[in-house]
């Protein structure tokens, strides 16, 4: 296991910058994902760790290793990629044997660790079948067990579970999960799935155009977003933000004339942009006395329902502007339908209009 740093790293291809001198720190043994939208500069970040890309300027460390000038295979990196890049003509067994006879490992030794990784993936069925013959989750795991028996100091995965369907994204969630639980190897994870990166991660680092917006917990990044682009991007569905005005410590959303929401923090006057998770959004029971004394109660017309199982999504708007809240999947629900709801808002959020930044 090795920490890695990241030391004002930047990346130029010719005139255009992609990398803006980006620093991360990642523990021994620690899970780091970094997360962000298609071309946000996690897939290059993360080729300049394991030395497929040059670096433009600034460091990458491994161990206690400056690592700019080192070849792939001197960095003690593995690399997992998204489409498992398997030798289709060689067995499982053999595409998990392949780099350690090239580093000329004695053939006992490879039998043993193979045989070992095999056993902790479930491989041993199939040893002998060639990828053409596996299901999808299946060469992900042999793609997995080559970089493991060469027993890296670094996993590197870009987006390993990008081709796979719902049901076996989750499967290989839980499994890479376990696998570190397991092994307690240093892995960097890149993805665009905020939900792999909140269940994956010890540390989460969310990049936008080739900068870092917030790095954190999965905790600290999802309750306390210190951007609107952060505090949109990470959830699912994404946090209710919206154009709003601050006057006397009450909020007002969109229309001149409607009603008021009531602060729990001391704003100051003036446009702010609103959040609010659709959790936090309560259908109130209408037979209910304390629904009736609900500070933020508002009446609100549902304009289209999403059924997601143990939840349905209801959409709505206040003062203009369109929401989303949460609601139990039994709920009976339909367009058109009249009900009074609760915005909780001792944990709104509130982000100044013009730069986007969290006012605390």
């Amino acid at each position: 296991m090795s920490k890695i740093e990241i030391r004002d790293l930047v990346k130029r291809y010719d005139d255009t910058q992609v990398l803006h001198g980006i620093n991360i720190q990642i523990a021994s043994g620690e899970f780091t994902v970094l997360v962000g939208p298609s071309g946000c500069g996690k897939s290059t970040t993360l080729r300049m760790v394991a030395g497929l890309e040059s670096i433009s300027d600034g460091e990458v460390v491994i161990g206690d290793r400056v690592v700019n000038d080192l070849r792939p295979k001197e960095r003690g990196i593995a690399m997992v990629f998204q489409n498992y890049a398997l030798y289709p003509s060689k067995t499982v067994y053999e595409n998990m044997a392949f780099s350690l006879r090239l580093s000329r490992v004695p053939k006992a030794e490879i039998e043993r660790k193979v045989r070992e990784v095999s056993a902790i993936l479930e491989l041993d069925p199939l040893l002998q079948r060639k990828p053409g013959e596996l299901s999808g989750g299946q060469r992900q795991r042999v793609a997995m067990g080559r970089a493991i028996v060469r027993d890296p100091e670094v996993f590197l995965f870009d987006e390993p579970l990008s081709n796979l369907d719902a049901k076996l994204r989750t499967q290989m969630r839980v499994e890479i999960k376990t696998l570190h639980q397991r092994l307690k190897n240093t892995i960097v994870y890149v993805t665009h799935d905020q939900v792999e990166a909140m269940t994956l991660a010890d540390r989460i680092v969310v990049m936008r155009s080739g900068i870092i917006e917030q790095q954190g917990t999965p905790d600290e990044i999802f309750h306390n977003p210190v951007n609107t682009f952060v505090a949109g991007f990470m959830g699912s569905p994404q946090m209710n933000l919206v154009e709003s005005s601050v006057s006397g410590g009450k909020i007002s959303i969109g229309d001149a004339n409607h009603p008021q929401l009531t602060a729990e923090m001391q704003l100051p006057d003036g446009a702010v942009t609103f959040g609010i998770r659709p959790d936090d959004i309560e259908l109130l029971d209408e037979q209910s006395e304390e629904a009736n004394n609900q500070a933020n109660k508002q009446t609100v017309k549902i304009s289209l329902v999403e059924p997601v199982g143990t939840e349905k999504l209801f959409h709505f708007s206040l003062g203009g502007k369109p929401f989303i809240g949460k609601a139990d999947g039994r709920m009976q629900l339909s367009e058109g339908q009249t009900v009074n709801i609760c915005l909780d808002m001792q944990y709104g959020y509130y982000f100044d209009a013009q730069s986007g930044e969290r006012i605390r």
